[in-house]
């Protein structure tokens, strides 16, 4: 577990260097966040969800590690250092080297709430021109990352089978509530015919270099564009499965999020700057496919806060009508492609 004194201390404004004002607590599921002025850190919590497992001290520095290292190919300004935080012999809990280690943090620069690209969408203040400096942004960065043998095993259609099917067999209990059975069916059907008569398609994408160690989470509410820097962040750090894979599941998920909120005009202007600038024009063959697996996604998280009963009446209702929308999506994406 995480020391018993642990939020309590780094919500004291002293706790902190740069001292600020007063300190922000935002709570995940997985996640301790602590915004302390300019300066974030972030606690991993003492979890076992059997997708993750941060529930010793050497796992938690470990995927602290790991998160700084792989989350600075997308946004090398916002992510400064892995600190520790240390138990005095008084008992007190400090950001400092000394040895008694009782937890680790990531040290980020706070990013501007108001520039957030999901903000950005809500508020009607995206142009056309952020959404493409995206696009060719996302380009460049998926070009210095190498597509090498342990990426392209994650390629093969029985690994993209089984990320896939995963999805139905997880969300298989909510039939009749958020989706209907002929929805649900017709998603399911076109997602096993596609990865059966695409094998061709897939050992394509593999051997031209698009399977790599991605980013796993690509939505809006993960892009940051600050006058001229654009930040990507929360890669996932805790599960290779979920972030490897090929970069056309990641362009797919902040296009078909675009969708989602009504702007497929802007999913249209993302997906094409991407291709431009990474001369990956054959993308779009297989683009509706993983649209409709990451749409089949977040349905599926959606779906499960139906099942959490902490949550009252609205909570539960606007759950059980997101969770709607995205299963309506992706029956919308497959019913496009027949």
């Amino acid at each position: 577990m995480n020391h018993p004194r642990l939020v309590v201390s780094m919500l004291r404004p002293e706790f902190y260097p740069n001292k600020p004002d007063t300190v922000e607590f935002i709570q995940t599921h997985i996640s301790y966040i602590f915004i302390a002025g300019d300066l974030v850190y972030k606690v991993k919590k003492a979890v076992d969800f059997g997708f993750l497992d941060f529930t010793t001290l050497g796992k938690r520095k470990f995927y602290c590690d790991k998160e700084v290292l792989l989350n600075h190919r997308f946004a090398p300004d916002v992510y400064l250092d892995v600190v520790r935080i240390i138990e005095d012999k008084n008992g007190n809990l400090l950001l400092s080297n000394g040895d008694r280690i009782v937890e680790y943090a990531v040290e980020m620069k706070k990013v501007p709430e108001d520039r957030m690209l999901y903000r950005l969408v809500e508020e009607n203040k995206v142009t056309e021109g952020d959404v493409r400096r995206v696009g060719i942004y996302l380009a460049r960065v998926y070009r210095n990352i190498q597509s090498d043998e342990k990426a392209r095993l994650f390629g093969t259609p029985a690994v993209v089978s089984k990320n896939v099917m995963e999805n139905f067999d997880q969300t298989r209990k909510y039939v009749g509530g958020p989706v209907s059975s002929h929805m649900f069916n017709a998603i399911e059907s076109w997602s096993r015919s596609f990865i059966d008569n695409n094998s061709k398609l897939f050992a394509k994408r593999i051997t031209d270099g698009h399977i790599k160690d991605c980013h796993g989470d690509l939505h809006l509410q993960h892009i940051c564009i600050d006058d001229d820097r654009i930040s990507v962040f929360d890669c996932i750090e805790f599960n290779e499965r979920f972030r490897f894979g090929d970069v056309a599941s990641d362009v797919a998920f902040l296009s078909m999020d675009f969708d989602f909120n009504n702007r497929r005009d802007l999913a249209n202007v993302f997906v094409d700057a991407y291709r431009e600038e990474s001369e990956d024009m054959e993308m779009i063959n297989i683009l509706s496919f993983y649209k409709t697996y990451r749409a089949m996604v977040r349905a599926k998280v959606t779906s499960f806060m139906l099942d959490d009963d902490t949550l009252d009446e609205v909570a539960r209702r606007n759950a059980f009508l997101k969770a709607k929308r995205y299963y309506d999506l992706a029956y919308e994406y497959v019913s496009n492609e027949d």
